[in-house]
Formats: structure tokens, C-alpha cells, sequence
């Protein structure tokens, strides 16, 4: 293949950058822009000249890492310069002008999906790393990239590959009755294939809210200290907050960790009848929201009865995603003999003070991400829509196997439904992939991942 190149590292003011190169024509840029050989994977610290100009670009740290064993399976140059707008620019145009190209977004990672080193998989697992704000979501992409996930589409297929062994009799064999391997062996191998695929598919749920974030929604009435509680929980100011009712006119939604789970809290406006037009288009909005939301953290004040408005909102929300918080606990006063004051029903909170902040984050966290607590050990979690679809693209043929073995289809007919399956996990892993896929996966990617 042709040589790429790109800047590895974000932009900006930062002690060093990194700019690489991975193609046939390494060695020659090496040699043109560093003038002598390098070692192979050992750095050198080397001046880099520009091969057109002779110019003194920079002082660099130069590895090369020779085929096959590299990130990309082919030749490949790192090269560690100074930080900043300038100097990894200078770098890269000196690399461009030996020979090498600017590298597509993900052409590194393909390269190296292309090369066998990585399964399609593990490449959007990198992708999930650099890509994850989260330390659970990081947890997860780790395992995958260390086949994790692979690893149980390959005994699934080898699995499906067993199940026709044990047809085979009666395809070579239609004549007999009774062969070596009895229908309730193949119906049970069957059935456990089937079950396996359930499993993995229990776990997308999951895997789409650490990917995703689980959609958070601060819902109550004008002044229940939503806004203070977003700034809380995100540990800075993120919306305003005063006292004058009807503040929030839009959704402000802020991605956070919260004990390293990631959520998408969303401050809408307040809850109420009386609303200007404008606000009453944040309450649309807000309602819209709530829609989809994952957990609604319903706020009032804490120390007063529930008006018959928020009682009436309460139920219009399916109540097994409501957690119910009592807010500004620290200016609740004592409540006077025989008032009629609701209990708390969940738990209270200060956004001045911090009291109960810590107590929230960690019931948020059970209530939405109960199915992955604990790391899961060694479970993977199918965390894109496209493994899901292959998943049930393979339980569907499983099935239609099953229904063909009960109806007495021809075994070669029904065996059929077996290999539909391999060829759905087989796209799963990218041991077959489409070039429309594989754009659709690597576009996704960073410049010089």
C-alpha cells in the first residue's frame, strides 16, 4: 500500500505531539528526512530536515517499527516532536514531502483491521477508547479490544459449525432412519446456540447506556433547585440560577461521570400552567425530553407537601424511572406540630452544602446501571446497534433452522439457516465485511488513529 501519514495528537499548546507514518515507503522517508537508518524499535533522538529545503525542522524522537510487527502491520514511523500549532505541522510537511500522503480519518486502524491485527471488533473497541467518557465505558472497550467480545462470537460460530456436523448424516444418509446423532442431540444444540445469542443481547441495553450515557432529566416547578443540582453533580456552573421563576427557557443537557458511569443530565424548564410563550416552549421541550428519558430526577423542596400540580405530573411519568429528591434541605425549617408534610420518599439533598450529593450519585448509578455494577468481570456487553442486528440476524436463521428440523424440510435445505448464521457472526467480526461497512466504521475515527 501507499504510505500515510497524519498528526496523532490533538491540537494545541502541550509538551510533545506525535506524528505518524505506516506504508512501503517508510524506510525511504526515514532515510530522507532523518539521514541515516534507524534501529528497529528502539527510539533515537535525531534532527528532522525538511528533503526539499534542507531546512532544520525540529529534534525528534524517531521510532520504526518494521512490518509485520506494528500498530498497522506494515512499516511504520513515529516520530516524537515538540507540542504546539507549529512545530507537528512542520514535521508532517516535511514526512508529506518524502513521499508519504495525508492519511484518511481511521485509515491506520483499518490498515490494521485490513492486516489481521485486528478483528472489526477490537477496531471499534479503539474507537470506544478514544472515544470514552467514562471509566465503565473504558472498562468495556478494554475487553473488547482484548477479543473479549470476540471471543464469544467465535464459540458461538464454532458452535453453529458443530450443530452441522451433526446434520451431516442426514444430509449424506436421507435414506436411513435412524443415524448416529439423534434429532433431540441437534434440537438441544440448537436451542443452546439460541440461548447463548440471548445472552449477549440481554447485555445491548446496557452497553448502549455506557456508550451513550444514560438520559437524565431534572424535571419540577419553577425554583426546586433543578439548575443548582445540575451544577452540583457537574461540579461546575453549567446553568444559571436565580430566584426568579422560569430561568430555564431551554434544555441545557451537560455530559458527566458520576462514580465513573457516564449520564447525560439535561436541566429543563420549570413544570407549571401559568408559563409565558416562550417558556411554554421550554416546557414543550422539557416534555419531550422526559419522553425518552432513562431516570427522571424529580425535584421539590424538601420540607412541604407536594402541590396537587406536581402530584398530577408525577403521574404522567411511569413511576419506575422517577427518583423523587428533595432539594435545599439545609433551608428546610422545622415543621410545626400536625402539619401535614409528605415523608421524604427518596432522599435529600443540598446543592450548597453537598449533604446528600454523594448518596445520589451512588443511587443514580445502581437504579440506571444495575445489569453492569461491579465491571461484569469477564461478561462483554454489545455496545452498538450493528452487533445487535447481526446477533439477531444469526438467532433468526437459528430459529427458522429449529422450525425447518420440527417441519421435516429437507436437511440440506434446512442445514442452510445454519450457514446464514455463520455468515451473520462471521460480518459480526469482519471475517466478511462489506467496503459500504467498513466506510460507515472507520469514518467514525480521528485523523491519525
Amino acid at each position: 500500500m501507499d504510505t500515510i501519514a497524519a498528526i496523532s495528537t490533538a491540537p494545541g499548546r502541550a509538551a510533545i505531539a506525535v506524528v505518524r507514518a505506516s506504508g512501503s515507503d517508510v524506510r525511504t522517508i526515514a532515510r530522507d528526512i532523518l539521514g541515516e537508518k534507524l534501529p528497529e524499535r528502539r527510539p533515537s533522538l535525531r534532527w528532522l530536515t525538511h528533503p526539499g529545503t534542507g531546512d532544520s525542522v525540529d529534534q525528534v524522537l524517531a521510532t520504526f517499527f518494521p512490518s509485520p510487527d506494528s500498530y498497522t502491520g506494515e512499516d511504520m514511523l513515529e516520530l516524537s516532536c515538540h507540542g504546539g500549532p507549529i512545530a507537528p505541522q512542520l514535521v508532517l510537511d516535511a514526512v508529506l514531502a518524502a513521499g508519504a500522503r495525508s492519511a484518511h480519518p481511521g485509515e491506520f486502524t483499518r490498515r490494521a483491521y485490513l492486516n489481521g491485527k485486528l478483528d472489526l471488533l477490537q477496531a471499534e473497541a479503539v474507537l470506544d477508547l478514544v472515544d470514552g467518557r467514562s471509566a465503565a465505558q473504558h472498562r468495556a472497550a478494554v475487553h473488547q479490544l482484548d477479543r473479549g467480545l470476540s471471543r464469544r462470537i467465535d464459540e458461538l460460530r464454532d458452535a453453529i459449525i458443530h450443530c452441522e456436523a451433526l446434520t451431516a448424516y442426514d444430509i449424506d444418509f436421507p435414506e436411513e432412519d435412524e443415524g448416529p446423532v439423534s434429532a433431540e442431540a441437534v434440537e438441544a444444540a440448537a436451542l443452546e446456540i439460541v440461548r447463548r445469542i440471548d445472552r449477549l443481547l440481554e447485555t445491548a441495553s446496557d452497553g448502549a447506556l455506557l456508550r451513550e450515557g444514560a438520559l437524565t432529566v431534572i424535571a419540577g416547578r419553577p425554583n426546586a433547585g433543578k439548575s443548582s443540582l445540575l451544577n452540583a453533580l457537574c461540579g461546575f456552573e453549567r446553568a444559571i440560577v436565580t430566584e426568579e421563576p422560569g430561568t430555564t427557557r431551554d434544555a441545557v443537557e451537560v455530559v458527566v461521570s458520576l462514580a465513573g458511569y457516564p449520564f447525560r443530565l439535561v436541566d429543563t424548564a420549570g413544570l407549571r400552567d401559568s408559563a409565558g410563550k416562550v417558556e411554554s416552549i421550554g416546557i414543550e421541550v422539557a416534555r419531550r425530553y422526559l419522553a425518552s428519558a432513562d431516570v427522571v430526577l424529580f425535584c421539590a423542596e424538601a420540607g412541604r407537601p407536594l402541590s396537587d400540580e406536581e402530584a398530577a405530573f408525577l403521574n404522567e411519568i411511569e413511576s419506575g424511572i422517577v427518583m423523587r429528591v428533595r432539594t435545599k434541605c439545609d433551608l428546610r425549617k422545622a415543621s410545626p406540630p400536625g402539619a401535614d408534610v409528605e415523608v421524604d420518599p427518596e432522599i435529600e439533598v443540598s446543592a450548597v452544602s453537598g449533604e446528600g450529593l454523594a448518596d445520589l450519585r451512588d443511587r443514580l448509578v445502581g437504579r440506571v446501571f444495575s445489569g453492569v455494577l461491579g465491571g461484569r468481570g469477564e461478561e462483554p456487553l454489545i455496545t452498538r446497534e450493528r452487533h445487535a442486528r447481526d446477533l439477531r440476524t444469526a438467532r433468526a436463521e437459528m430459529e427458522a433452522f429449529r422450525e425447518a428440523r420440527r417441519t421435516r424440510v429437507a436437511p440440506e435445505v434446512a442445514a442452510t439457516h445454519l450457514k446464514a448464521a455463520t455468515h451473520a457472526l462471521e460480518e459480526l467480526v469482519g471475517v466478511v465485511a462489506t467496503d459500504d461497512l467498513l466506510g460507515r466504521v472507520f469514518s467514525e475515527f480521528c485523523v491519525g488513529k
